[in-house]
């Protein structure tokens, strides 16, 4: 058994998680309603975030990143996770599902070419995956890619796209062969955002998570040489499509966590102080059942995804896991938040209280980096098919 040696150690990494800590609880949570009312995180705290190493603290440390493995990626997430959605989404793609598609699929001179400007976040990366008809599975693609020489022309749409307005670099999911014999066909491609074609749409105007900027991409007749083609194969695209969205859910699951804990936070101070009658509300039974519910989901998702990222990492789980992770946390978050209001009762309705907006926040968890009913079918099929694979 090959013994795992992580790229930053226990001590450098306690003392990374502590600055981490300090900057989401004394800089971004006393500007979180700031966030909300401007629907933007202010510049002060971009830049700090990015002066932390934060847009590229999952990229390896030898393209300029620091280097953190998913098990250090999940304390991370979950230490965001505690405030606004929107600081994490900000560098989020970097890190996740655009960075590691470089990262694990690109070729040398890719890695070189994008990740040492993402890593320090002078490139936002977005990852264009999703399109009307094609969200959760990525088989039902339908931008296309054609060869022209050596070179490819991109045309398709791609909707609800993170980051799309400040982006510098699309990594942009394409069918090259509409019916392969092998394969589903699909590609990826280095799109900068300047290339002639290329269109980005007005922010959209979501429920929550204000401060995070989606918006549909289209291309029309968007030409790139060679070296956009990620990997240089076009057979990579579907695996890795598969891989790094497997990897984000994991991190996903954590930042579940993160607001799960913040809305209990919130409920058990809230509990304490608040009075009915003369009687802190915390003295009440049915309140402390409630407040008990929250701690025990908390706990469970917590442990849960600590178990998801280390089977990631040692390469042990990395299909049934991330998915039974992500629909746990993602589902709880769900229902810590809706237990944290009712705990508030008609002050948790209001705008401005933290639980309000986590409330609305975490609602969108259960939907990227693939559904809930896409992840009970990755589990439960998985399960079968592994059984019939042992009978067999």
């Amino acid at each position: 058994m090959v013994t795992y040696t992580p790229e930053v150690d226990d001590d450098t990494f306690a003392e990374i998680l502590t600055q981490i800590n300090q900057f989401v609880r004394s800089r971004v949570v006393p500007r979180e309603n700031e966030i909300m009312a401007t629907d933007a995180i202010p510049a002060d705290l971009r830049t700090q975030a990015a002066d932390m190493g934060l847009f590229g603290f999952a990229i390896p440390q030898q393209w300029g990143g620091l280097g953190l493995d998913l098990m250090q990626d999940v304390e991370v997430a979950m230490a965001l996770g505690y405030t606004s959605l929107s600081v994490r989404s900000m560098f989020g793609t970097n890190n996740g599902i655009a960075g590691q598609v470089l990262v694990g699929f690109g070729t040398d001179e890719q890695r070189a070419r994008w990740l040492p400007g993402i890593a320090a976040g002078d490139v936002v990366a977005s990852f264009a995956l999703t399109e009307p008809g094609a969200g959760s599975d990525p088989a039902g693609l339908k931008t296309t890619a054609r060869a022209d020489g050596d070179a490819w022309i991109i045309n398709g749409g791609k909707r609800f796209i993170t980051n799309a307005t400040e982006a510098d670099l699309f990594v942009v999911f394409a069918r090259t062969d509409p019916a392969p014999a092998t394969g589903n066909g699909i590609a990826v491609f280095l799109v900068p955002a300047d290339s002639p074609g290329l269109q980005v749409g007005v922010k959209d105007r979501k429920m929550g998570q204000e401060g995070s900027r989606t918006a549909d991409v289209n291309f029309t007749d968007v030409r790139v040489g060679p070296e956009a083609l990620v990997g240089g194969d076009a057979a990579v695209g579907y695996r890795a499509a598969m891989t790094i969205l497997a990897r984000g859910r994991v991190h996903i699951a954590a930042v579940a966590v993160g607001q799960a804990q913040r809305a209990l936070d919130e409920s058990v101070a809230y509990a304490a102080a608040a009075t009915q009658g003369g009687t802190p509300i915390g003295d009440f039974q049915l309140v402390q059942a409630m407040i008990a519910d929250m701690q025990t989901s908390v706990m469970a998702g917590r442990a849960l995804v600590r178990d998801a990222a280390k089977a990631w990492v040692h390469d042990t789980d990395r299909r049934i896991a991330p998915s039974v992770a992500k629909l746990f946390c993602t589902e709880m978050v769900g229902k810590v938040a809706d237990l944290a209001v009712q705990v508030h009762g008609g002050t948790g309705y209001m705008r401005e209280v933290p639980v309000e907006r986590i409330y609305r926040d975490v609602r969108l968890l259960r939907l990227y980096e693939g559904t809930s009913e896409i992840q009970r079918l990755i589990i439960g099929g998985g399960l079968i098919r592994a059984e019939k694979k042992k009978s067999s």
